[in-house]
This record gives C-alpha cells, sequence and structure tokens, in this order.
C-alpha cells in the first residue's frame, strides 16, 4: 500500500482521517486559495470531478496560506465561499502548509515523488497540482497555470 494513503489528515469539520479512504482511486490533489488570481479554477476542479467522479477520481482541496496571504479564512469561511461561489463539492481539507519545516507530510511526499522544474521541490504558488493513481503513485505534476480541463487526457488514461 502507498506511503500516501499513511498520510493523517483532518477534514474542515475537524474529523482525522487518512488518505486510505480514497485508496483505489485516481487522486488530483491541489494547494488552493480564495484570494489568488487562479482562483476562478475552483469552477474547474469541480467540472472535472463532476465529470470524472462516477469512474473513482476525486478532486481533494487543502487551503493553503503561503503564498501572499491569500488563504486567510478559516476553515469554515472557506469551506462557504467555495460553496457559494463555484459550487465546490470535492473534499476540502484543513489549512496546511505546503513548504518549510512545518510542511503537512502529506506534501513532503507529494514534492519528493513528483519534483517541479529542475528537480526543486518546492511549491512555487497556489493551486499547484499533483495527479496520483490508483496504487497511489504520483504520476506527474502541474503548474498553478495548467487549467484543470486541461488535465482530463492524462486523466482518463488512468481511469
Amino acid at each position: 500500500m502507498s506511503e500516501l494513503y499513511q498520510q493523517s489528515l483532518q477534514t474542515q469539520d475537524g474529523r482525522e482521517t487518512t488518505l486510505n479512504e480514497h485508496a483505489g482511486k485516481v487522486l488530483l490533489i491541489v494547494n488552493t486559495a480564495s484570494k489568488c488570481g487562479f482562483t476562478p479554477q475552483y469552477k474547474g476542479l469541480e467540472a472535472v470531478y463532476q465529470k470524472y467522479r462516477d469512474r473513482g477520481f476525486e478532486v481533494l482541496g487543502f487551503p493553503c496560506n503561503q503564498f501572499g496571504g491569500q488563504e486567510p479564512g478559516t476553515d469554515e469561511e472557506i469551506q462557504s465561499f467555495c460553496e457559494l461561489n463555484y459550487g465546490v463539492s470535492f473534499p476540502l481539507y484543513s489549512k496546511v502548509e505546503v513548504n518549510g519545516d512545518n510542511a503537512h507530510p502529506l506534501f513532503r511526499a507529494l514534492k519528493k515523488e513528483a519534483p517541479g522544474l529542475l528537480g526543486t521541490e518546492a511549491i512555487k504558488w497556489n493551486f499547484t497540482k499533483f495527479l496520483v493513481n490508483r496504487d497511489g503513485q504520483v504520476v506527474k505534476r502541474f503548474a498553478p497555470k495548467d487549467k484543470p480541463e486541461s488535465l482530463e487526457a492524462e486523466i482518463e488514461a488512468l481511469l
């Protein structure tokens, strides 16, 4: 079983869980923010989620306030914003850090398995995306500018 599935997570309603509840599914893991130039990607993420979820696909959102303070809200405020403005129904987890000494272990593992440009592990901005296959292996890392709908062929190939 993949190491990713063992990562301890907290849902926005405070429940402790792991990625194991998504084992066997294709995952798109994204660090998100509500006040970012890429925030409209929530709409695309939700559309891709709706299109493929019945085939074993999940989008998992992890709000992060490390880039320009673009996610200052509480978990409750973030959830409300996403539902009201973008109709988000995919799982959103409690706010995390993705870089530095306090980076969440999930993002440490994702960055190690799929480094960025020139081998750098650091996440450069909000809406960096990691595509994970059904076996829990990171297949590819996508830049913030990569729109969710542009990933559909790669998602399809894993389904």
